[in-house]
């Protein structure tokens, strides 16, 4: 059948079932051969009948607007990704304008460059982006609201794969075989569900040349057993390159710039070439970054008090204490920050907010 035919059947959810539907035709048929004639081939002729009428439906439901109920029945016994696959951009909009401080840059190119790709029925290819910047200032976290927004089970998705280096790789002598490991368990995932999420965290401590294994899967056309390689999002998240942008926020900060009129054009090539070139980098000389792979390099900006201060606000409101803005003026008071000459930034972001609250609490 035209590959056409497959993509129309996927986007609906009914491949599968169509596909279990006439092996049971196909089975039916030949259980009847081997019975012969008689009290049981006729009723096996009646179940390849029923099954026969089935398809016609499935048929019929591919240009019928009732399909959708049929979708929901086949899901309600179904594993299939594509039931669980729910995105709602405007929710994931809302959680990073809402909860999100201080990173009007990573708000605009997330929603943005998610929305893009969903959009698309048929992406040229996967959706690459690489977050970068200091700890604490909310690289995870929008990570995070982006795996809730996309599956209906949210981050306990078995759709959704996290890898840190220090738990899954981590012993230098044994890269050649973590390489073989990981393009296994990313292929049998992605055959699984074209749909897949990819979570590489701590890419500092990636060990080098690992990562590229993935550089067949990152760019486009890439299908496989009429699996679309394409339809998968990968997420690789770091510090290397928050000098670049510790130093562009210092900069602006003094020649008295507003945080918000920082553009990405200003850091993306500079973050690039700082990870390509640090030998403490999962990417460096990194043929997905030579390949030009990465859709963009999300910077995350280091963190002012009042930024740390609404952090503050908001765990003490989950905490039901919203009203404590004693508390929220000690915290933001008792972090570190720098340089020692302005004390621009928190030296943490916002990582140590929940222990400093705490103490004051």
């Amino acid at each position: 059948m035209p590959d056409a035919f497959w993509e129309m059947l996927s986007h609906l959810s009914l491949r599968y079932a169509f596909m279990d539907a006439f092996l049971e035709v196909e089975k039916l048929q030949t259980d009847r051969l081997s019975l012969g004639e008689g009290p049981f081939g006729f009723s096996i002729c009646q179940q390849a009948a029923k099954m026969l009428a089935i398809l016609s439906v499935l048929f019929l439901c591919l240009s019928n607007p009732v399909c959708g109920v049929f979708q929901k029945l086949y899901c309600s016994i179904s594993e299939s990704c594509e039931c669980d696959f729910k995105p709602n951009i405007r929710d994931l909009e809302w959680d990073l304008y809402k909860n999100v401080y201080g990173q009007h840059l990573a708000q605009e190119i997330v929603s943005e460059e998610v929305a893009r790709f969903l959009k698309n029925k048929s992406p040229e290819r996967p959706l690459v982006l690489s977050f970068h910047g200091s700890s604490g200032t909310g690289k995870t976290l929008v990570s995070s609201m982006l795996g809730n927004h996309l599956y209906g089970s949210a981050m306990s998705s078995p759709y959704i794969h996290q890898f840190v280096p220090t738990l899954h790789f981590s012993l230098p002598d044994r890269v050649k075989e973590y390489r073989e490991e990981l393009k296994s368990w990313v292929q049998g995932n992605l055959t699984e569900c074209a749909r897949s999420v990819f979570f590489f965290e701590e890419m500092e401590k990636m060990p080098p040349g690992l990562i590229d294994v993935l550089e067949p899967f990152l760019g486009p056309s890439h299908i496989v057993f009429r699996t679309n390689y394409r339809k998968a999002i990968y997420i690789f998240i770091g510090t290397t390159g928050e000098e670049v942008i510790k130093k562009l926020a210092l900069e602006s900060r003094q020649a008295g710039r507003d945080r918000e009129e920082i553009k990405l054009a200003e850091l993306e090539e500079a973050i690039a070439r700082a990870v390509y070139n640090s030998t403490t980098s999962g990417f460096f000389q990194s043929s997905i970054i030579q390949q030009k792979l990465i859709e963009r390099y999300v910077p995350f900006l280091p963190l002012s008090r009042r930024h740390v201060e609404r952090c503050v606000h908001s765990q003490l409101c989950q905490r039901g204490s919203c009203g404590r803005s004693d508390v929220v003026e000690a915290v933001g008071g008792d972090m570190i920050y720098s340089p020692v000459q302005g004390q621009y930034f928190s030296s943490t972001g916002c990582k140590a907010v929940p222990a400093k609250i705490n103490l004051f609490l």
